[in-house]
């Protein structure tokens, strides 16, 4: 699948990786602020950092100079970061004036971004905020008592919501409202949590939950239906009382499943997936896009496929790559 981004995005993502002169893609060595966000094992992180023209007595009157970064990630991340290091530097912003950039900011200098990949530019902005964090530390700068909330406590003293991907509900709680999600794709899409093994989607306390607690929940969607645990360890949707599906509605199932959850998951990442053929419960399937030569694949037929089947069609499922 190619994404469709705009031609300035495209633009700046070539000259980034050209190295043109005036783009951002690197480090300052010894910088006045640091800061990070994300993880290799999530599939994106992104290491941030400015210099400063230091005031000689009022350090809040620093004014950011350079900014560079570094981004294990796509297209969109890439030219992301650029997006941010500009609106930055040509914005003449002191560290505290440039916390009110958000990824809403950076999206609009974009002149957007693919849905799926919305959580590109909220990695700019939470690195952003470790940065500033960052300098207000190295120049004595009490950011609380300015009035400024770094939420620099979030990952440590929260509760673990998203296991993958170690997202705590105070973060979660926060880009849900900031971002106004509604849904669980959009929070997946935004900031990537549920995005994997699926497992916090409707567990107690999961993302369905602080949905509900934040917006009230939604009289009219589809009731949830209660879980069992198998002996693998694996869950497994209740069907007692249900009546055997059909080979034809069982194949339409799947076919739900890959539609509505699966496919938009890989398609996050450039991948997609293609049902070859259904016999019984086993179910013959080939990955495409970025996942077909993805050196995780087995993994992702196992832990994203099999699973979601799994969970959400029939536990006998076992899903074969052809």
């Amino acid at each position: 699948m190619a994404w469709e981004y705009s031609e300035k995005t495209k633009q700046l993502f070539l000259d980034a990786v050209h190295g043109k002169p005036g783009t951002h893609l690197g480090e300052i060595k010894d910088p006045d602020g640091l800061g990070e966000h994300g993880a290799l094992a999530c599939g994106d992180a992104m290491r941030f950092t400015f210099r400063v023209k230091r005031h000689p007595t009022d350090p809040t009157k620093d004014v950011i100079v350079e900014a560079r970064y570094l981004t294990f990630g796509c297209t969109s991340a890439i030219a992301a970061s650029e997006a941010m290091c500009t609106i930055i530097e040509e914005g003449g912003y002191t560290p505290i004036e440039a916390l009110r950039i958000k990824n809403e900011d950076i999206v609009k200098f974009l002149e957007g971004l693919p849905k799926q990949k919305i959580h590109c530019s909220v990695m700019g902005a939470e690195a952003l905020e470790a940065a500033v964090f960052n300098w207000a530390q190295r120049r004595g700068v009490d950011l609380e008592h300015l009035g400024i909330d770094i939420h620099k406590n979030e990952q440590e003293e929260g509760r673990i919501v998203c296991k993958c991907f170690s997202l705590s509900e105070p973060y979660l709680r926060r880009k849900i409202e900031e971002l106004n999600l509604r849904t669980i794709p959009e929070i997946t899409a935004a900031v990537k949590a549920g995005g994997a093994c699926m497992s916090c989607h409707h567990v107690p306390g999961g993302l369905q939950d602080l949905l509900d607690d934040i917006w009230g929940k939604n009289k009219d969607q589809l009731r949830i239906l209660p879980t069992i645990n198998l002996p693998n360890g694996s869950t497994a949707l209740q069907k007692e009382g249900e009546p055997e599906l059909s080979p034809y509605q069982f194949s339409k199932k799947i076919d739900k499943v890959v539609d509505e959850y699966i496919r938009p998951m890989m398609q996050k990442d450039g991948g997609d997936l293609e049902i070859i053929d259904i016999k019984d419960t086993l179910v013959y399937c080939r990955l495409r896009g970025a996942c077909a030569g993805c050196e995780g694949a087995n993994l992702t037929v196992r832990l994203v496929v099999e699973k979601t089947f799994k969970e959400m069609v029939d536990e006998r499922i076992r899903v074969i790559a052809v």
